[in-house]
């Protein structure tokens, strides 16, 4: 028996979340589907990160055991050709028997991007949450600043999250603006909120994103959002942005 670890991107507009359920179709299940065709093996998997409905990745982690005689390396290529176009493995290796991607120490890093356009584009309609307001992205990244560190969260969590601590790390966040065309009179640009830290809240990232959003367009100032940080009040943060524009990038194990 060998535990073999998986590096999974996936776009997540079609699924309702990582994790299997009774009446949803989600990426664990098709992920352990996949595995059981493959390997002969009943395989039930532990991922690390269970992204939401809509969320995406490039870089979710799961493991797995397996008595399967394949080479831990070429479970990705094997693997793959068992999913749909939707979910691809892009890297597979074995790992310690006693690794769970959940619990050991890391570095997690999300993005979230916002299409900043006039007009909706339909290419990115599934990958961004578009904004038709200019955002002022110097005083977003002004804002962010106080984020960084060490700091109880309970602001920035949904209502759902049933998690005893609220204190979480954030190592760095950057906002990068990307334009959409070499030349434009307006601000068509993707904007992306990218963010590291040693765990996230329930939807922590994504009303991080809304607040911020806020800010851009205006209607908060930098300093609101210290104040709802500080003060550990929910409703002086801003909405929950929505969960298509979020990306789980890649999780960092210190050490693997």
């Amino acid at each position: 028996m060998k535990r073999i670890l998986l590096i999974i991107a996936y776009d997540g507009t079609d699924y309702a979340g990582w994790q299997r359920q009774d009446n949803a179709l989600t990426v664990e299940e098709i992920l352990e589907d996949a595995l059981t065709s493959l390997t002969g093996e009943a395989i039930d998997i532990a991922g690390a990160s269970r992204t939401d409905a809509g969320v995406h990745a490039y870089g979710n982690v799961a493991v797995f055991d397996t008595d399967s005689p394949i080479p831990p390396e070429r479970f990705a290529i094997a693997l793959n050709s068992y999913l749909p176009d939707a979910i691809r493995v892009t890297e597979s290796m074995v790992v310690p028997d006693d690794f769970h991607p959940r619990y050991a120490e890391s570095e997690k890093t999300y993005q979230y991007h916002i299409l900043n356009t006039k007009i909706p584009l339909p290419t990115m309609s599934r990958y961004a949450h578009h904004v038709y307001e200019d955002l002022d992205v110097d005083a977003m990244r002004s804002a962010s600043s106080c984020l960084i560190g060490e700091h109880d969260f309970t602001a920035f969590c949904s209502a759902g999250s049933q998690v005893k601590s609220k204190v979480r790390t954030i190592y760095s966040i950057d906002i990068d603006v990307t334009p959409l065309y070499e030349e434009s009179e307006d601000y068509d640009r993707d904007i992306c909120i990218r963010i590291t830290g040693n765990g996230f809240l329930y939807n922590m990232v994504r009303i991080i994103a809304g607040t911020l959003i806020e800010v851009g367009l205006g209607r908060f100032t930098p300093e609101r959002v210290e104040q709802a940080l500080t003060q550990k009040k929910r409703d002086l943060a801003g909405p929950t942005a929505p969960a298509k524009g979020l990306f789980l990038e890649m999780i960092d194990y210190l050490p693997l």
